[in-house]
């Protein structure tokens, strides 16, 4: 598997045993991985302070708060990145319609290939 080599990708989960697993399949594909992160304070203080983020996949139920302000964030700034989350497609706000979704649970090459296109995603700013 390659294609993911070198990019730079914010991960936000917060269950530790699949955070832990993702980032280590991750970086075993060759991802520099920002986190994982737990909490959306956290995702967005890393949104805010690393300008070098290429991508993101993001957990959407986070505890008792959900990462829409962090996607919000990523489409302001034109970072792609996709939903891995065990939720309906239609249970996310009208927003997200055009975002990736990584269906929980999901195998690694599932889940490499949806990065993979993540990675080939060019930039895209909503105003």
């Amino acid at each position: 598997m390659d294609g993911i080599e070198g990019l730079r990708l914010l991960l936000v989960e917060d269950e530790f045993v699949l955070a832990i697993g993702l980032a280590e399949a991750l970086g075993d594909l060759g991802a520099v991985v920002l986190g994982p992160v737990t909490t959306v304070e956290d995702a967005l203080a890393l949104v805010e302070r690393v300008p070098e983020i290429d991508a993101a996949v993001l957990d959407v139920n986070l505890g008792q708060q959900v990462v829409y302000p962090v996607a919000d964030a990523l489409l302001a700034r034109g970072i792609p990145f996709l939903f891995a989350t065990a939720n309906e497609p239609a249970s996310l706000p009208e927003r997200f319609a055009r975002v990736p979704i990584c269906r929980k649970p999901f195998g690694v090459r599932h889940f490499h290939d949806a990065v993979l296109e993540l990675a080939h995603t060019p930039p895209r700013r909503v105003a």
